[in-house]
């Protein structure tokens, strides 16, 4: 007889089980809809990318245009600094490009690429890390340009400071993209450890 109330005791003494308040569950529910939904603020960033991405290619066509007029009685430095400013532009351009449709595929919504034979494979499949390298990719290129125009200009204008400021600037962001490409490269290797 003894052993019954003592079952007993040990019955009463576990814990009740957990109900959830149903004010506090729809309000869990609905503020949860809020976060989720608000991926969709993004939406008008990426327009606004566009949008610059259209003014870049006003911006081309004005320094395509010069470039045509002026070839003709051009050396053949000022024809390579002219192709360069082109390549300058068309990389931010890509780099725009990148943006818009990485940051809208992870943040805002999946692109359906179907009805579309010429999609780029890459659109769709780029993850976070692959965006952060492309981005920094464009940036070193751009920034490459920038300092190979610099030296190109050498002998009409020559400003030391500045010079050393561009090769100083291009040489953090080669740098940085070393480390975010091995830092990837290490985390993928050792991910699961």
């Amino acid at each position: 007889m003894s052993a019954e109330p003592e079952r007993e005791l040990q019955m009463s003494e576990q814990p009740a089980p957990y109900r959830p308040n149903p004010t506090l569950k729809r309000f869990e529910s609905g503020f949860e809809k809020l976060i989720f939904n608000s991926r969709w603020l993004m939406a008008p960033f990426y327009f606004g990318l566009v949008v610059s991405l259209a003014v870049l290619l006003l911006k081309f066509c004005m320094l395509l245009w010069e470039f045509i007029i002026h070839a003709p009685g051009s050396k053949e430095s000022d024809i390579i600094l002219g192709v360069l400013s082109l390549i300058d532009v068309s990389l931010s351009g890509n780099l725009i490009l990148i943006v818009v449709f990485s940051g809208y595929e992870n943040f805002v919504s999946k692109i359906d690429p179907r009805g579309h034979p010429d999609w780029p494979d890459w659109m769709t499949k780029i993850q976070f890390g692959g965006l952060k390298q492309k981005l920094l990719a464009s940036i070193v290129a751009i920034s490459a340009i920038q300092v190979l125009k610099a030296f190109m200009n050498i002998d009409t204008v020559f400003e030391p400071q500045k010079l050393a400021w561009l090769v100083g600037v291009h040489l953090v962001f080669v740098v940085s993209a070393f480390m975010l490409a091995w830092s990837d490269r290490w985390s993928g290797d050792h991910g699961g450890e």
